[in-house]
């Protein structure tokens, strides 16, 4: 198979990854150490990705808009409405709120 392959220009290759991460508009999805393999044809590259995932959602944790909350006496909308504003800066977050 692979001399087939060899013969057609198309070359595959095993990368040694550590992690691989995809990230979509509301979370990401996380690989630690993925099987991944390269395959070139046509001078396009196309990767697959095999392995166990880990979702994580984007955004504040819940513990950041909990400090939030407490620090501030907000709601957990405007505290995690404040921290999007400001990157997850926690401080930010707070000074915006109380001023």
């Amino acid at each position: 198979m692979q001399s087939m392959m060899k013969a057609m220009g198309i070359k595959s290759d095993s990368l040694e990854v550590e992690r691989v991460t995809i990230e979509l508009s509301s979370k990401k999805i996380v690989m630690e150490k993925p099987n991944v393999t390269v395959i070139e044809a046509q001078g396009q590259k196309t990767y697959t990705v095999m392995g166990s995932e880990k979702i994580e959602e984007l955004g504040a944790s819940s513990e950041d808009i909990e400090l939030v909350c407490q620090k501030t006496g907000c709601s957990k909308e405007r505290a995690k409405q404040a921290l999007q504003e400001s990157g997850g800066d926690i401080a930010q977050a707070i000074l915006s709120i109380r001023l």
